[in-house]
C-alpha cells in the first residue's frame, strides 16, 4: 500500500473497508460518507495526489462527510455498482445509498463545486 494511503488509515484514523460487510456497515451509518478508491498506486500516479487532496477537502467541508479507504477486495465491485470506474475516485454515500462520485484527480475548484452538488443531493434524499 502506498505510504500516503497508509497515512490516511494510521494517522487520520480512516477505516479500511476491506470486505463487503465493512463497506455496507460504514455507508449505512448516519451522515454522508466519502469513500476513497485508490486503484493501483504504482501504475496511477494520481492516487497519491487524491490521498493528499481528500483530507484537505474533508476539512474544507467542515465535517459534512466522513472518509474511508476502500480495500482491494471490494474495489472492483464498488466501482462497477456505482459506475465510477476510473481511479482514483471518491464515491459518496448517504444512508447506504450511492449519491455521486468523482473519478480521477480534479482542480480544487471543481472538487468544491462537485462535492457541494453531491452533498446537496444527499441532503435532499
Amino acid at each position: 500500500m502506498h505510504p500516503l494511503i497508509t497515512r490516511l488509515i494510521t494517522d487520520l484514523g480512516w477505516p479500511l473497508l476491506d470486505s463487503q460487510e465493512a463497506l455496507d456497515a460504514f455507508t449505512a451509518q448516519p451522515g454522508a460518507h466519502a469513500l476513497f478508491v485508490p486503484g493501483d498506486a504504482v501504475r496511477n500516479l494520481e492516487t497519491a495526489d487524491v490521498a493528499v487532496i481528500l483530507p484537505e477537502l474533508a476539512m474544507a467541508f467542515q465535517g459534512r462527510f466522513d472518509c474511508a479507504v476502500v480495500g482491494d477486495t471490494v474495489e472492483a465491485g464498488l466501482r462497477t455498482a456505482t459506475g465510477v470506474l476510473k481511479t482514483p475516485g471518491v464515491i459518496f454515500y448517504r444512508a447506504g445509498r450511492f449519491v455521486g462520485g468523482i473519478a480521477k484527480v480534479r482542480d480544487w475548484d471543481e472538487y468544491l463545486s462537485r462535492i457541494t452538488q453531491i452533498l446537496s443531493r444527499a441532503d435532499a434524499a
